[in-house]
């Protein structure tokens, strides 16, 4: 491919990826929770049924990666954030694989030139975009809240397969790979959720 024909596509899809992460958090002011936000799935034996945790089955090849004691602690902090948000199991699940793609669940400063614009923290949130401040979007509950809010806003995202409801709230250059960690999202929440 000739170098004026590759920079044009590189240019384009910087301005997709500047575009998307530049449009911030949905602003809808209908934050109540649903019947559906607070429905319990299914238990056995004090065991969440992962099955209820993927609605859709999962999408594609998965991924998986061994957590640190830093990692699992923020899954923990999702997991709470997610409780006190008055939202169910598979919000923790759409929220625990996204900060898995956005950040490997670790709760990133600011890279140098590595970093993607502002982005930091685990869902890899702009306080250019309007996420909040630094410091607020390196807390992995006020973060984990933000991102809940703007799922909350996602009409039906409930009945979405994963990546869908994601790639909504992230708007992200690569929304498919949001679903490569959905089955260890829901094993996540699954060990997690009653602990």
């Amino acid at each position: 491919m000739n170098t004026i024909l590759r920079k044009s596509i590189l240019g384009i899809a910087g301005l997709t990826v500047a575009g998307g992460l530049a449009a911030g958090p949905l602003n809808h002011t209908d934050s109540t929770p649903t019947a559906r936000d607070a429905a319990v799935t299914t238990q056995t034996a004090g065991k969440l049924d992962t099955a209820a945790l993927i609605p859709h089955g999962v999408q594609g090849n998965q991924s998986r990666i061994e957590l640190n004691d830093e990692q699992t602690a923020n899954v923990k902090a999702i997991i709470a954030a997610t409780k006190k948000a008055g939202m169910d199991e598979r919000a923790a699940v759409v929220s625990i694989a996204t900060a898995l793609q956005e950040s490997k669940l670790e709760n990133l400063g600011h890279l140098g030139d590595r970093n993607d614009h502002d982005s930091q923290g685990l869902f890899q949130q702009r306080p250019s975009s309007g996420w909040g401040t630094v410091e607020q979007i390196t807390d992995p509950e006020y973060s984990t809240t933000a991102f809940l809010k703007g799922l909350k806003q996602v009409d039906g995202w409930q009945d979405m397969p994963l990546t869908k409801a994601a790639q909504t709230v992230q708007v992200s250059a690569y929304p498919d790979h949001y679903a490569q960690w959905e089955q260890q999202a829901a094993d996540l929440v699954a060990e997690h959720w009653n602990k």
